[in-house]
């Protein structure tokens, strides 16, 4: 069970759900130590429990205020460096760096814009006599003293 799989040290967080695991660290005066153990344990733990920790879809993302920003030494995860990206998907909305929401933002507008595609070719062909949309605007006309909302929602997948 994952109960076991617990942080060492308070400055560390361990985040599981379903088959993903995160480890969140806060470093201070650049002694990274207690995350790179953190880490280490996670690694043994997966190996104590038969789990496969996949080093090529495992990322890091350090968030780093200071204007002068050092480097940082490579994540090495059976020896094998961890690829460091600028954003990364978590819980289904995008993290970036810098904490800014505009790499999220772009993902939804750029999700939505893919649904509206299917809504916009609609749009181009003209209604058929036998299209509700139609069957709607005749009943509007011949009854202007009623008032119709309609709203809808086509979810494409």
């Amino acid at each position: 069970m994952t109960h076991d799989c617990v942080p060492r040290s308070a400055t560390n967080h361990i985040v599981k759900f379903a088959d993903d695991s995160t480890v969140v660290g806060l470093i201070r005066d650049d002694n990274d130590l207690a995350y790179r153990e953190e880490v280490e344990q996670l690694v043994r733990w997966c190996e104590g429990n038969n789990l496969i920790l996949n080093v090529d879809k495992t990322k890091e993302i350090i968030v780093d205020f200071r204007k002068i920003q050092p480097s940082h030494a490579p994540l090495l995860i059976n020896n094998s460096a961890v690829e460091v990206v600028s954003s990364s998907r978590f819980f289904g909305e995008q993290i970036a760096d810098d904490l800014t929401w505009s790499v999220n933002s772009a993902s939804l507008v750029k999700r939505a814009q893919q649904r509206l595609h299917f809504l916009r070719q609609d749009e181009e062909s003209p209604p058929a006599p036998a299209h509700p949309h139609y069957v709607q605007q005749e009943h509007c006309r011949e009854h202007p003293h009623q008032l119709h909302l309609c709203v809808v929602w086509r979810i494409c997948c």
